[in-house]
């Protein structure tokens, strides 16, 4: 059981970060001097299993990702030189200098964790089984920078000519027949619904057999508030379980307190219908074993980071090059990553049981 308490229950479920997915709008900048002076300039032949990768592949994916990345000053150059590649390492050699990451600590060696895309089933109708909302954006939903939402992500609604703060999530669950509430899909499963809310996109496998894609769209405004420790502090579950079967297991027992659990976290997620699968901060579409989530405080956006870490299950070593393309409020610190395997029951399996240790190299475009 302990090989399941991962990141996703630990880091965020306990936690208490915001929702995974947010695309990213701001100037993006090269890390600065104090990020690099914890960095060591290296050589390629340093870096472990570097040519043993499919390179081209990776080059692929680098291309995919300047879509976005091309946006920003730092990858401006190099993106333009990537459409006319088709050597990876040719490429990756010519264009970029790579960097050896080191924590506070002057540690070389680091945490990479897993995520996923989830699989909920829902209808387009209300139905006995399907009753829990995925909704859009609120109609009344409104961004401002007034003082009254200071504490609230600028989000709030007007009520008596006044600016307040959005909906709790239990005032949202409380009020369905709300005018201003607009439903996607209704899904048969409330712990599934939450798990979303906090990965930030998934896809819906519809009883008429149409599979449709969700992503993030807007947030309440209210902070998030892990469940965790509240379910540990009532008794309800102890340390061993504290795993998101175990959490699924105790409400099927208990389909009374899911409520009272849940409702402690009041922030609440805004969906769209997106015709693309689940995309990442920098705001492409993530791949699948190649796309990581990392602390942009170090590590820019769109930039190949070079990991050596273990499949989860085997063991075996993953020794490849990846584009960050994703954050997360639980991804912290310089040598930290997400591994996103993808979407699916398969991946579910390896990125719940991934918190494996990690090197990470960021590789930095030449000026």
């Amino acid at each position: 059981m302990k090989n399941f308490i991962f990141i996703f229950f630990l880091l965020i479920l306990i936690a208490g970060c915001s929702s995974k997915k947010e695309v990213i709008e701001k100037k993006e900048i090269t890390p600065p001097k104090e990020v690099l002076n914890k960095t060591e300039p290296i050589s390629f032949d340093q870096i472990e299993g570097f040519f043993d990768d499919d390179l081209n592949y990776a080059l692929d994916i680098f291309k995919k990702d300047c879509k976005r990345s091309k946006r920003y000053e730092l990858f401006k150059e190099v993106c333009q030189k990537a459409e006319f590649q088709s050597n990876g390492k040719e490429f990756f050699i010519t264009n970029f200098q790579p960097y050896k990451l080191y924590n506070s600590k002057s540690s070389d060696e680091g945490t990479i964790t897993g995520y996923y895309e989830p699989l909920l089933h829902g209808s387009l109708k209300k139905t006995k089984r399907y009753k829990y909302p995925v909704y859009k954006i609120p109609k009344n939903l409104i961004v401002s920078d007034d003082p009254n939402l200071q504490n609230y992500k600028s989000r709030g609604k007007i009520v008596n000519n006044k600016i307040v703060p959005y909906d709790t999530r239990k005032e949202i669950e409380d009020n369905p027949k709300n005018p201003n509430l607009e439903v996607i899909a209704y899904v048969d499963d409330k712990y599934d619904l939450f798990f979303l809310h906090i990965q930030g996109s998934g896809k819906i496998q519809l009883d008429n057999g149409k599979l449709i894609n969700i992503g993030y769209a807007e947030q309440n405004g209210w902070p998030y508030t892990g469940i965790g420790n509240y379910m540990l502090e009532k008794g309800y579950l102890i340390k061993n379980d504290l795993s998101i079967q175990g959490m699924k297991k105790f409400f099927i027992n208990n389909p009374t307190k899911i409520d009272e659990v849940l409702n402690i976290n009041e922030s609440y997620i805004f969906f769209k219908v997106s015709k693309d699968g689940a995309k990442g901060s920098l705001g492409s579409v993530l791949t699948a074993k190649r796309n990581l989530a990392v602390d942009r405080s170090y590590i820019p956006l769109g930039i190949p980071v070079f990991i050596n870490t273990k499949n989860p299950i085997t063991k075996k070593p993953i020794n490849q090059l990846m584009v960050a393309a994703d954050v997360g409020g639980a991804i912290k610190g310089e040598i930290r990553a997400d591994f996103f395997w993808g979407f699916g029951s398969t991946a579910f399996e390896y990125a719940g049981r991934m918190k494996e240790k990690g090197k990470m190299y960021i590789l930095m475009p030449k000026k």
